[in-house]
This record gives C-alpha cells, structure tokens and sequence, in this order.
C-alpha cells in the first residue's frame, strides 16, 4: 500500500510547537503513550500489519527547505534553532509496537524521548482512521465534488454568521483529501463572502491546524498546545502548581507568543489557582475544550474580572467537540463577551452524512512520563470538566484528585 502520510508538516502545529518547547524546557524527558479506540471497534484482519507499514513508511519523511520557509515565514515565533533540529529529525519504527487481538482489537503502545515521541501521536491517528474507512470501502462512497459543495455550503453558513473559524480535523479525518476539500471550500467562501458583504462581512477563515496544508494554501497555521503539555509536567512535579509550570516553560520558549493556552487538563478550579495577573496579562486568551461551554465562559469571564481584566479583550477559542449549528448557537450566546474563535475537527473533515459514514473515535493518551533517562517513571492522567474525557489509572487519578481538592 501507499504510504498514506508523505509530508513532513501533515500533522497538527500543536506537535511541532510543543516539539519545540519540550526541547527547550526537557530535553531529556522521556515519555509512553497509548492508542485509545472508544469504539472499541474491531478491524479486520491483517489492519495491524499494515499499520505498521504506515509507521514504516514514516522513516523516510523529511523536513524540506519549502516546508522550512513556510514555516520560518508564517510561524515566526519558533526559534531558528528548531528548524535546523526538524532538519535532522527521523522517525524510528523502533519507538512503536503495534498489535492485533485475535478479535480484531488494535493495541499500539509507544516511547521514547519525549521530543522525539510527541510528533508520532497525530500522524498515527491519521493513519488509522484512513486505513479504517479505505479498507471498509467507505472512501469509494464519497465524490469529493460533493464533499467540497457540502463544506462550502456549512461554511458560507458558519462564516455569514460572523464565525472565525478554524480547522481542527487532521487525527480523524477520512482522508487528506477529505480535510483537503474543506480547507479549499472554507478558503473559498471566505473570500467570496468578502466580496460579497463587503464591510458588512464579519466572519473569518485565517487558516488550519494542518501545517502541510496551510503551506498548500498559504494561509496560517493554527495551534498551541494539547493536554498532554501540561499532563506531562505534572506527572514530574504533581498537579497542585502543573498549569503554573507550564505556563511558566510557554512563555519561556515563545516570549509571549502563542498564547493561546488549554487550561482544563485538571479542571478550571485548578487552573484558576495557578492563573495570576502576570499570566493573565501574558497569555492572549484561553481554549475550552471539555465542559458546558457556556459555564465555561462564565468561569473564564468571572476570573478575569477577578484579576482586574476586561474579558472583551481576550481571546477565547471554543474546540469542544462542535459543529455547524453548535458553534453558531455559541457566537450568537457569546454576545461579544469576549473575542471568541472556533476549531472544529471531524464536523469538517470527516462528515460523512451524505454517505452514512461515522468517523472513527480514537485518541492517542500520555501513560507515563520521566524527567531524563535515570528516572523513575511517574503516571499521568487527564481529568477535564467531562467525565467522559477522563484517562489514565484510578489510582493516579484518585491521588491527583485529592492533592488537588483537599483542604488542609
């Protein structure tokens, strides 16, 4: 088979950015994840092998010069150093192992050193939703005419209604020609609206989470970080302070920029506990990605009311699991509270209503994590403001759960 990813910069920018900060802050962290189907879905036989193959295939990706200054260009806050490291980065098929059940299961395990292991996790997603629906014969279903016209027309929607949106979809997608029709479509609708409404036009698509296909398409990369940044740090130094270090290592390594952070790997409360003025000030804004969205606001608004800051002038991305009439709905309710914007994933790149096709749900999760080599190994886990979006051991988060709760 083909290989299935064949550019370096397929993958989500929140890798490479956090890439770089782990190199920066833990060069010598080491770090094991684990495939996650919440479908439990059972592939058919030989699917592992050929997972493999993929992971195989991704030993001979390279960082190229275009790559380099499209990304030196649009993405100016990566320090130069981290382009002559992705210059000589090589995956290694040694990092991960990969194993079928006889009923069908997929098991996939991976370590390494942390900066070397964090660029896996989307590309493998990719791998194994495409593969999914490609083997199932999903894929032959769908005209990507169709899909185009389906994504212009929820853009138009989505953008006419005053929307910033940005596209999310690269760990889920049917294919990179799925994500690939709705970036074009979204581009396309938001120019036409532009000329269309002239000054009236109040929506905007400033780009994608698809680093490749930002290049393709010249617009901006869009992303920070994932949980596992801050999942990460506190397996090494416990919850109670965890948002407060990363934070910290952030702003270290981007001064400033990039400031979008994701404050609920531990919940609101813990993160409004490591949120001070100087943070608050720094950061440009905040990206809710679990909870009612609507309390989430008024959480996000109330803290920053408490900290002596007007929320209009902050920017608050919305990523928990949205469509096209969710993410209306929300903008409408937003009301100008605060500059909100959009990411929406699968509803872009992997709708399959038109063809009855339900796009895969599988996650990558951080298991463990060590500060260099000669250390022990520390769980980790993800607690969020959705018990659904809970992972890890009980008993770390049972542990993590009372640091973080009790009173004394």
């Amino acid at each position: 088979m083909e290989p299935i990813i064949t550019h370096f910069t397929d993958t989500d920018l929140y890798k490479l950015t956090m890439c770089c900060a782990i190199l920066n802050c833990y060069p010598r962290a080491m770090a094991k994840y684990k495939f996650v189907d919440r479908n439990n879905t059972v592939y058919p036989p030989g699917f592992g092998k050929l997972v493999e193959e993929q992971i195989i295939y991704l030993e001979n990706l390279r960082f190229t010069e275009e790559e380099r200054i499209f990304m030196q260009k649009r993405c100016y806050y990566i320090p130069q150093w981290f382009f002559t490291y992705l210059k000589g980065f090589r995956f290694k098929r040694d990092w991960v192992n990969v194993h079928q059940d006889e009923e069908g299961h997929l098991e996939i395990m991976f370590e390494g050193y942390w900066h070397e292991t964090v660029l896996l996790e989307v590309m493998i997603l990719a791998i194994i939703s495409e593969l999914h629906h490609r083997l199932s014969g999903e894929l032959d279903k769908i005209d990507l005419r169709d899909y185009y016209k389906m994504s212009y027309d929820k853009a138009r929607r989505m953008l006419s209604a005053g929307l910033c949106i940005s596209e999310f979809g690269t760990r889920r997608r049917f294919s990179l020609a799925t994500e690939d029709m709705a970036v074009k479509a979204f581009m396309d609708a938001d120019r036409d609206l532009r000329k269309e409404l002239g000054k009236e036009y109040k929506g905007s698509f400033p780009g994608t989470s698809n680093v490749w296909l930002a290049l393709k398409y010249n617009v901006i990369p869009i992303g920070t970080m994932a949980h596992e940044f801050v999942s990460a740090i506190a397996g090494m130094y416990g919850p109670q302070e965890a948002n407060h270090i990363a934070m910290d290592m952030w702003q270290r390594t981007f001064i400033g920029s990039l400031g979008i952070f994701l404050y609920d790997t531990y919940g609101f409360d813990a993160f409004a506990a490591n949120f001070s003025e100087h943070f608050a000030r720094v950061f440009a804004g905040l990206r809710v990605d679990s909870g009612n969205n609507l309390e989430q606001l008024e959480k996000i608004c109330n803290r920053y009311h408490e900290l002596g800051l007007d929320p209009s002038t902050k920017q608050v991305v919305f990523s928990n699991a949205l469509d096209e009439e969710s993410a209306i709905e929300l903008h409408k309710a937003v009301n100008g509270r605060v500059i909100d914007s959009y990411g929406i994933g699968t509803a872009l790149s992997a709708d399959g209503a038109l063809w009855d096709i339900k796009p895969s749900n599988i996650v990558i999760k951080l298991l463990g994590i060590k500060m260099t080599e000669k250390r022990h190994w520390s769980k980790t886990c993800k607690m969020s403001e959705d018990k659904g979006k809970v992972t890890g051991d009980s008993d770390i988060i049972q542990i993590f759960n009372y640091l973080l709760h009790r009173e004394d």
